[in-house]
């Protein structure tokens, strides 16, 4: 009897792949194998993997490549209700390699997997690939609602993030939003206020993190002869975390509070 073609074709599908970790414990439950991809749209002014950012670099892999390096740590991963979190760079530009790993390894680990996403991509290409199918999970990095400031921070629109996400909210697929905490970048409160009314209109939104800016990729910027825009802005203190909650929360309370309403 022959190896079915797709599952033949899973294994043998190539990405391109920045590096790996093994006890990853910050992108999903669990402990979890996260694969870091090569290639990004964006150019955020924070980002800690600037040198993700090329399409041409990287180690080219195989599913079948990425699978070895994942089956010793298969048990700790099961017994910890971890998994694999694809991220990047931004991992849906290898769209079709994500899903055909996520296929694998589920078929052959049973292990559950996360998407760690920017949600700049075409829902059609997802969809197109069975991507979101295979994912269980999505950590979407949900940047800035106001849609110039968006651009000033990334250099691309956030029309398409919004479209995606929305999209995620109509296919029921499970969502973590993530909200990266610049002070005077993406803390003012108008547009927290806007993030907690978008994040009210999702179904399946079951955790917000924030995640507190902070300049451990700095050195890669230098490394890189890039200019850091965000030289000298300081991390956000435990108090202005608890006030960005606060007013996320309180946006995502109208909206649910204004749709039972109606």
């Amino acid at each position: 009897m022959g190896i079915p073609l797709r599952m033949c074709h899973d294994t043998e599908a190539k990405g391109r792949v920045h590096s790996l970790d093994t006890f990853g414990t910050v992108d999903g439950p669990g402990i979890r194998f996260v694969l870091f991809l090569q290639g990004c749209a964006l150019r955020c002014q924070y980002c800690h993997n600037p040198d993700t950012w090329d399409t041409t670099k990287g180690k080219p892999m195989t599913v079948a490549d990425v699978l070895a390096e994942i089956e010793p740590y298969v048990a700790y991963y099961k017994l910890s209700g971890g998994g694999l979190t694809v991220t990047g760079g931004e991992p849906t530009l290898q769209a079709p390699f994500v899903a055909a790993l996520f296929r694998e390894v589920k078929r052959q680990f049973g292990l559950k997997t996360a998407l760690d996403s920017s949600g700049f991509c075409e829902p059609s290409h997802a969809d197109a690939s069975g991507l979101l199918d295979a994912t269980d999970l999505v950590l979407l990095d949900l940047k800035q609602m106001n849609a110039g400031r968006h651009e000033a921070l990334t250099t691309q629109s956030n029309e398409r993030i919004l479209r995606f996400a929305r999209h995620l909210s109509d296919k029921g697929t499970r969502i973590w939003i993530r909200h990266v905490l610049v002070p005077g970048v993406t803390d003012s409160y108008e547009d927290l206020l806007a993030l907690g009314r978008f994040v009210g209109t999702l179904n399946r939104v079951e955790r917000v993190e924030l995640l507190p800016y902070h300049r451990m990729g700095v050195y890669k910027w230098q490394q890189l002869g890039l200019d850091y825009a965000l030289d000298g802005v300081p991390t956000p203190a435990d108090p202005e975390v608890a006030r960005a909650r606060r007013i996320i929360e309180s946006g995502r309370a109208e909206r649910a509070s204004s749709s039972h309403s109606g």
